[in-house]
């Protein structure tokens, strides 16, 4: 007999273990954001729902108190039904609690932080061939707000996290993604009287994106233009590196550009809300390295050209798949005639200081 109660309580610590040895990973901002999005999961908020203050500081203090009295600890195995098992070993543990309509996810993310995950099953189903798991209420999380990752070849749809992660775009979205997202609340039929309210918005957002978060993750799974294998090594051996953060740019632009990936999908589906939302969404070195993505959907606002889209994800995938290539090469140019700090710097040479030139 599998003690949810328990199972919980266990996958809770773990959590807390994995969020107090990586905390002094992110930035102040980073951080402020995913303790933002802890506490309104502790206190089952809204998005939209905000405590005083003084009571999320004062909680703030309380977390910060208890990962100072854990940093050291290590992460405890999983004791299910009197069986001891490895806190990242996610088939054993499935098997186990499937029959309850749980689901346990472990993994690593960003700069390797462990990552783990107990909530129960919405639904099941399959897109492409791949099995896609809905989460429902979630049990147990960490310092990540995704809204849908991969494990074991299962794409998993975190719906309430999802939502958590839309307000978040939606209330920090810069400057230059206003017009796109503008465009894409007319899309989805919301009255422009109505843009300025971001909790009246945000069902519709969250719904257009629901196949973006879908589709991307079966981009991923179907890519084979960036071997997985070296994929992860380069992540391994470069983990809080500018280089981490260029191969999982990549990596993603692959994914959405990708056969079966989230571009390819709006286009075939001629889904105008989700690209626009996609353009306002994107930011960071995928913006940067690839800007016709952006200057393609802007001209879409006006000419309304699918045939125009479809050239541009082509053209996208094409130059994602020779920069994958190319970082391939030097890569292992340098594990057999230097070592991982050439490689860092050669590829902050190469793609990412001229973006700031």
């Amino acid at each position: 007999m599998v003690d949810i109660a328990s199972l919980t309580r266990q996958v809770r610590r773990n959590c807390t273990l994995s969020d107090a040895r990586f905390a002094g990973h992110y930035s102040v901002c980073g951080l402020v954001m995913r303790l933002r999005d802890l506490y309104k999961w502790e206190h089952s908020l809204d998005p939209y729902e905000e405590h005083a203050a003084s009571l999320v500081l004062d909680w703030i203090g309380r977390k910060e108190t208890l990962w100072e009295a854990l940093q050291e600890s290590k992460f405890d195995d999983l004791v299910i039904d009197g069986q001891r098992i490895d806190p990242f070993d996610t088939e054993a543990i499935n098997r186990l609690i499937e029959p309850l309509n749980i689901f346990y996810g472990a993994g690593y993310a960003h700069s390797l932080k462990p990552s783990f995950l107990l909530a129960t099953i919405d639904r099941k189903s399959a897109v492409n061939g791949h099995p896609v798991v809905f989460l429902s209420k979630e049990m147990a999380r960490d310092l990540l707000t995704l809204p849908a990752l991969t494990q074991d070849d299962t794409v998993v749809v975190r719906q309430s996290a999802a939502g958590l992660y839309v307000w978040d775009r939606m209330l920090y979205l810069n400057q230059s993604g206003r017009p796109f997202f503008r465009f894409a609340l007319s899309a989805c039929g919301i009255a422009e009287k109505d843009f300025g309210s971001l909790r009246r918005c945000l069902p519709a957002v969250t719904q257009a994106l629901h196949d973006t978060f879908l589709y991307h993750e079966i981009g991923e799974l179907s890519d084979r233009c960036f071997n997985r294998d070296i994929w992860r090594d380069i992540i391994t051996a470069l983990p809080h590196t500018p280089t981490e953060l260029l191969v999982r740019t990549v990596k993603d632009i692959l994914a959405d550009t990708g056969p079966k990936g989230t571009l390819r999908h709006i286009r075939k589906n001629q889904q105008a809300a989700a690209l626009g939302f996609y353009a306002a969404f994107l930011d960071g070195l995928g913006k940067k390295l690839f800007p016709e993505i952006r200057a393609t959907i802007a001209d879409f606002i006006t000419d309304g050209d699918w045939q125009s889209v479809a050239a541009m994800v082509s053209a996208v995938h094409q130059k994602a798949e020779t920069m994958a290539h190319a970082i391939t090469a030097l890569y292992s140019e340098g594990t057999q005639d230097h070592d991982s700090v050439w490689v860092n710097e050669t590829l902050n040479r190469l793609y990412i200081e001229p973006l700031t030139a």
